[in-house]
């Protein structure tokens, strides 16, 4: 299958323009997408769940790519969660095989397109070619001044506040941080996310109406956008159309 490539010349056809009726001040800053739809995408066409899974990474540099060219300035997206691994152990392998492969041959175009790429999650279960790869794309893009383009792989929200809470309890027993200095931001700065600042919108593909364990934390005020369509088919069309009713929200944060 042929991969697309993150440096595409523009076509008055493939142009990833902003329709009129959207503001480009007041788009998010911060995109959090739960891709979810790719198995049942396949299924219904009767083929291999892989099949999806494939369609589903380029849509994923395709959308990368229009957040990118928009100023959306950091993008995370959850690729493979912790409760993934007990899916059958043949898809599994597949999913890892195809992250080494997206890796190999698109890192070299989104590090010269400024993208700065970053892991969320348990990193140590991974693969080892796989883990080295993501080692390699994090140093190599380290200092790129582009989208923030997170992958959450092996992540999960209560396993990253739990990892947060155990650092945070063996500090206070060395000594060198008391109770009291347990704050919301000194929590934050243990997560994955450390740094960055949390997501304005956050996307959920397919119909489902769940968080799945993901960026608990993180999501605390964040504007949620759930869709029918699935993952394969949420094209730029589709994230437009997000981007509007994001723009239609009031964000209080909790004040009148």
């Amino acid at each position: 299958m042929t991969q697309t490539s993150l440096r595409q010349t523009a076509t008055p056809q493939n142009s990833p323009q902003l329709i009129p009726a959207l503001n480009p001040q007041f788009l998010p800053k911060h995109v959090a997408i739960i891709m979810d739809g790719n198995g049942r995408w396949a299924t219904r066409r009767n083929m291999p769940r892989t099949i999806g899974h494939s369609q589903g990474a380029r849509t994923l540099k395709d959308l990368l790519r229009c957040c990118s060219d928009w100023g959306i300035d950091a993008l995370t997206v959850y690729a493979f969660s912790t409760e993934n691994w007990q899916r059958p152990l043949d898809e599994v392998n597949f999913l890892m095989m195809l992250f080494e492969r997206m890796l190999q041959q698109e890192l070299a175009e989104m590090h010269i397109k400024g993208v700065k790429i970053n892991f969320l999650g348990d990193l140590t279960a991974l693969p080892v070619t796989l883990n080295k790869l993501v080692k390699q794309a994090i140093e190599l893009t380290q200092h790129n001044r582009g989208i923030q383009f997170n992958v959450a792989i092996n992540y999960g929200g209560r396993a990253d506040i739990t990892k947060a809470c155990q650092a945070i309890s063996q500090a206070v027993q060395r000594g060198t941080m008391q109770v009291k200095d347990i704050t919301e931001e000194s929590i934050e700065q243990h997560l994955c996310t450390r740094g960055q600042p949390a997501p304005d919108l956050m996307i959920r593909t397919s119909g489902e109406m769940r968080l799945s364990n993901f960026l608990l934390w993180e999501l605390a005020y964040t504007e949620m956008y759930f869709t029918d369509t699935l993952w394969v088919d949420f094209d730029k069309q589709e994230l437009q159309k997000a981007l509007a009713v994001y723009q239609q929200r009031k964000r209080r944060f909790g004040r009148l």
